[in-house]
């Protein structure tokens, strides 16, 4: 990191480090920001796209049906712009106790960022959004994997870079605060997170985000839990019903435009530049999850339809959009019957096209429900870009 690029004293200084290298503060929040026409017009068009989300989420009849497969499609690309090779089927498949093909570290890692996920939302009925929770959410998130060796819940102790693979700290794109500048820039940051009614939400938010990841305060996933952030903040101030606005797949679509728009706040005070990228990034998200919200609604009736003479059946349905694999021993504990009732009420599924058994064994057998899979991880307008 070249000192000489940081030259906006407005967005912080540069001081540093311990082994005498260039490493970058940031000032508190807010900047002073200028709400130019074009700003106003995408954070307008941000608002509403949002609102007509979370109105789509207070009407669902069923929200776990929608919850479920959009968390876990959210832990999939959260999870692959860290490096991981999971797919969405892959995840499913291995809650339905499906042998996986993919490296379980892999695995681990995107089922603790579900976990982590639903243990936010939890936690914000008694917790608000702080440290605090930040923590819990890092401890939850590397339980068990590679990053566990990374002090999983505790700020770091020691610096740490952002850089390419085999960069140090002298070569690193960009050096965080040193460890006792980032303890000070994190009380700041809580403040601010803490702060209502000074700024619209989603300029809050889009603050908050960028202040986590230029802090860098754990020495891995700070990447997963910045952007866990986005849907729990956003879940607090109550413009989400249910947490169905997702980030990541805008941004690993638009990778090298998010690493650029948070790196020119850092280095020119650009906060213009990166509030229009977050709220562009909102705009699509927010329309593209609405778009496959009704989607899958229509297929749910749909598939109700094939099998409304067929009660049994009929009340597995449901149980396929949270999870399109489906066994014998899983749908004998939703229904709570016996084996050869459950194996029945598979059988009428298979018979109506729903499902297919996809091991190709004669024992322990699964069944998949391709269509569910495929609308749940490629909505039908999969190629239109933003």
């Amino acid at each position: 990191m070249k000192a000489a690029d940081f030259h906006a004293p407005q967005a912080g200084r540069v001081v540093r480090t311990a082994a005498g290298h260039p490493a970058f503060v940031p000032a508190p929040l807010p900047p002073e920001l200028a709400f130019d026409l074009d700003l106003v017009r995408v954070l307008s068009r941000a608002d509403a796209a949002l609102s007509e989300l979370s109105g789509h989420g207070a009407l669902l009849p069923n929200p776990h049906l929608l919850i479920a497969p959009y968390l876990r499609r959210e832990a999939v690309l959260s999870s692959r712009i860290e490096g991981t090779q999971t797919s969405l089927a892959d995840l499913l498949a291995d809650e339905a106790g499906q042998d996986s093909h993919v490296a379980p570290d892999d695995v681990r890692e995107v089922r603790n960022y579900v976990t982590a996920l639903e243990h936010g939302v939890q936690r914000l009925g008694a917790l608000p959004l702080s440290l605090r929770l930040v923590r819990e959410l890092h401890e939850t998130l590397l339980q068990g994997v590679r990053g566990n060796q990374a002090t999983p819940g505790e700020f770091r102790a020691r610096q740490n870079w952002i850089g390419p693979p085999g960069s140090t700290e002298a070569t690193a794109t960009y050096v965080p605060p040193p460890v006792p500048e980032m303890k000070q820039a994190l009380a700041d940051w809580e403040k601010f997170l803490h702060q209502r009614d000074t700024l619209p939400e989603l300029v809050q938010c889009a603050l908050m985000h960028e202040q986590f990841e230029t802090i860098h305060p754990f020495l891995d996933g700070n990447g997963r839990v910045g952007r866990l952030l986005i849907t729990l903040f956003l879940i607090e101030r109550g413009r989400l019903s249910q947490p169905l606005l997702y980030l990541s797949e805008y941004i690993e679509r638009h990778k090298q435009g998010y690493y650029d728009a948070l790196q020119r706040v850092r280095t020119h005070g650009a906060w213009s530049e990166w509030l229009r990228y977050f709220l562009e990034g909102v705009c699509w998200s927010a329309a593209r999850a609405a778009r496959q919200a009704r989607e899958l609604m229509a297929l749910r009736e749909q598939l109700r339809r094939k099998v409304a003479e067929a009660p049994k059946s009929l009340a597995l349905i449901d149980e396929l959009f949270v999870n399109p694999y489906i066994n014998t021993a899983r749908a004998k504990g939703i229904l709570n019957v016996t084996d050869p009732t459950a194996r029945s009420a598979i059988a009428v599924l298979e018979k109506a096209g729903i499902v297919r058994e996809a091991t190709g064994r004669a024992w322990g057998k699964m069944y998949l429900a391709q269509g569910v899979l495929k609308a749940i991880e490629q909505p039908k307008d999969d190629d239109e870009e933003h």
